[in-house]
């Protein structure tokens, strides 16, 4: 059995309806959680009906990591499930795709995280795999010039040289679509949810990374409303800026020997 978590928060009936649409189709046993961090349960009409549904109003809305974990601790304390998926309100797929990515984790036991493919809704490619960012990285991406130095940087930083058709291993995977191994939490840990919202999953990418493989599986695919809200709103921003100060307090600013051994390793993959 696998359990299956997403956090809500003010969540449009468009993303509710494509999310259960693409649940059922699923084949294998499983469980959804529900955590709503929206200020009333007004959503929770859309899930009655479902059995496998478990719905958890959770309106003091500590932030994406933390609300996960709520889910996940869950899972940790039911021997039953060995894998849990933590999915985006705004992902959607079609066809089996979450069998498809357990049967690969299930052939080997040092994957620890897996992510599929990730599209966007008219079918191009989100470059979510990730080299371990450092502050001037993080600066690049959103400044985007001079564009002589930005090109050469995000085609190496998001691996988009890559054959987009190789599986491969990266330090930093996105959470919008992310297969756990629940043993492997156990021994890393949940999100840290001093992360309100941005960066929680790459801390996570991180700390998985290092004691097991985080495996990018692009044979399947999945569609993801990728909005950047951090670009287009001032709030979002602060808590952009906030979380990446959180981040590289944590791990390292400009002195970070395990972030360049760690891209270094990752880049010689492919030579």
């Amino acid at each position: 059995m696998i359990n299956i978590s997403i956090v809500l928060y003010n969540t449009s009936s468009e993303d509710i309806n494509n999310f259960l649409s693409s649940f059922s189709q699923l084949k294998l046993e499983f469980n959804l959680i529900l955590v709503d961090n929206s200020e009333t349960n007004s959503l929770e009409k859309y899930f009655k009906e479902f059995n496998f549904i478990q719905y958890i109003h959770n309106p003091s809305n500590p932030g994406f990591g933390a609300s996960h974990n709520i889910a996940l601790k869950k899972s940790l304390e039911d021997s039953r499930v060995k894998y849990h998926f933590v999915v985006n309100p705004d992902a959607y797929f079609k066809g089996d795709v979450i069998s498809d990515m357990i049967s690969y984790m299930n052939t080997d036991s040092e994957i620890g995280m897996l992510m599929p493919q990730i599209l966007n809704e008219d079918g191009t490619v989100q470059f979510l795999p990730k080299l371990l960012p450092s502050p001037m990285s993080i600066l690049l991406r959103k400044i985007k010039s001079p564009f002589f130095i930005y090109n050469d940087f995000i085609n190496k930083y998001e691996l988009r040289f890559v054959d987009q058709s190789e599986i491969y291993n990266a330090p930093i995977l996105s959470g919008c679509f992310t297969l756990f191994r629940c043993t492997a939490l156990k021994e890393i840990g949940l999100y840290d949810d001093r992360f309100f919202m941005y960066f929680e999953d790459w801390d996570i990418s991180r700390r998985m990374h290092k004691k097991y493989k985080t495996i990018y599986y692009p044979k399947v695919s999945i569609y993801h409303k990728y909005e950047s809200g951090a670009n287009k709103n001032k709030k979002l921003f602060k808590i952009f800026l906030a979380s990446a100060y959180r981040y590289f307090s944590k791990w390292g600013w400009f002195f970070d020997f395990e972030r360049t051994n760690v891209n270094k390793e990752t880049i010689s993959q492919f030579k």
